[in-house]
């Protein structure tokens, strides 16, 4: 049986798909538009990433797009595992700047829901790390944003030593949330 968890932060979600296995391997539904609707989550899904990681310490993070190109994500890992970011970015939220973390690997077979408003980002644990999500929007070179990974007023307690991670150039040179426009406001 397919299990939803909150983690805490408003629409954040764990999603824990049922897998079938046997002799051959095995088959998994990782994703039914109707029995998220079940539960509450209707999202239009158009788009499917997919990023490999050659060695741990790969820290990607933490993005987001800002409207009108915002996206709600569906987050996956196939080989490997990473330890995964979601921050609160929505200016006035009562969670404003607040983080959650959650290992998701191939072993577990966990997925986790990011929607609009949240930044995201992870750390690989292991070599060889696939990680697979399907977005609710469309790249926009023009709305795409990062926030420094080691931001003091989020304080993200990431589980590797953080002078030995791998950034992009993106990632070294992205600013802090309180000098970043989102583009989001709490409508609580």
């Amino acid at each position: 049986m397919r299990q939803f968890r909150s983690l805490g932060l408003d629409g954040v979600i764990e999603i824990l798909p049922e897998k079938f296995g046997d002799d051959r391997g095995f088959f998994s539904e990782t994703y039914n538009a109707r029995v998220f609707a079940d539960d509450g989550i209707s999202l239009d899904f158009i788009q499917d990433n997919h990023s490999y990681s050659a060695q741990v310490g790969v820290l990607r993070g933490l993005h987001f797009q800002t409207p009108p190109f915002a996206q709600d994500k569906l987050v996956r890992v196939i080989r490997g595992s990473v330890f995964d970011v979601i921050v609160d970015i929505r200016k006035g939220s009562p969670t404003f700047a607040k983080w959650v973390g959650v290992e998701i690997s191939a072993k577990k077979w966990n997925q986790v829901l990011v929607p609009k408003g949240f930044a995201h980002g992870f750390v690989t644990l292991e070599p060889d790390t696939e990680f697979l999500y399907k977005v609710t929007n469309y790249y926009s070179k023009d709305c795409d944003r990062s926030i420094r990974f080691d931001d003091p007023d989020i304080g993200v307690e990431w589980p590797v030593d953080l002078s030995t991670v791998t950034l992009s150039a993106k990632d070294e040179a992205a600013g802090l949330l309180k000098d970043t426009e989102t583009g989001f406001v709490f409508e609580g």
